[in-house]
Formats: structure tokens, C-alpha cells, sequence
């Protein structure tokens, strides 16, 4: 199983790179998971992301729509394609340390 090591952690990750457990995510998990992702360094647009996609998980236990990620946080898609060059769901949903999306985000 492939892992990701931040500071003295080790955490197991999929073969795609996705968090396999999602409550070990912190700020510094983020920032691990976004520099292997082609992300770099986490802006203040960047966390308002991620934050909003982990709020929205942790409530319903699915990552959000694309249309209701847009509305809530007020970005356009083709910022978020900016932000998180893999998209929302292989860019945003990876950094905010959620599993494989099965559905549309």
C-alpha cells in the first residue's frame, strides 16, 4: 500500500494518492497532499476550498456538487481548475483528504 509520510506520520494512501483515512487529515496533511498533487502552496483561495469540501463531508459524508461548491464558496469553475489543476475532485477533494469521490463533484 503506497503511504505518504508528514513530519512523523505515516499515512496510507491509495493507489491514486486519496487519504485512506480521512480523520488523520490536518493543515499539514493538506499541504503534503497538495505538493504531490501540483498544487503548491496552499493559499488563503485554496484553503477556503478545502475547507468548505471537509465541512460539507464531514456533515453529509459525500463531497459536494460542483454547482453548490461554486455557489457556497463564490468561485468559478474555471478558478477552481486554477486553484487545483487536477479539478475538484482529483485536485480540491485529494488535498481536503477525502476517499475517491463515486459521484459527481
Amino acid at each position: 500500500m503506497p503511504q505518504l509520510t508528514v513530519g512523523d506520520m505515516t499515512l496510507e494512501v491509495n493507489e491514486d494518492g486519496y487519504l485512506l483515512a480521512p480523520g488523520r487529515w490536518n493543515d499539514e496533511v493538506a499541504a503534503a497532499l497538495a505538493a504531490t498533487n501540483g498544487v503548491g502552496r496552499l493559499t488563503a483561495k485554496h484553503w477556503k476550498i478545502v475547507r468548505y469540501i471537509r465541512e460539507h463531508y464531514i456533515e453529509f459524508h459525500l463531497p459536494p456538487l460542483i454547482r453548490k461548491l461554486c455557489k457556497q464558496t463564490g468561485f468559478q469553475l474555471k478558478e477552481i481548475y486554477e486553484l487545483f489543476p487536477g479539478g475538484p475532485a482529483k485536485g480540491a477533494c485529494k488535498v481536503a483528504g477525502l476517499p475517491n469521490a463515486k459521484g459527481c463533484v
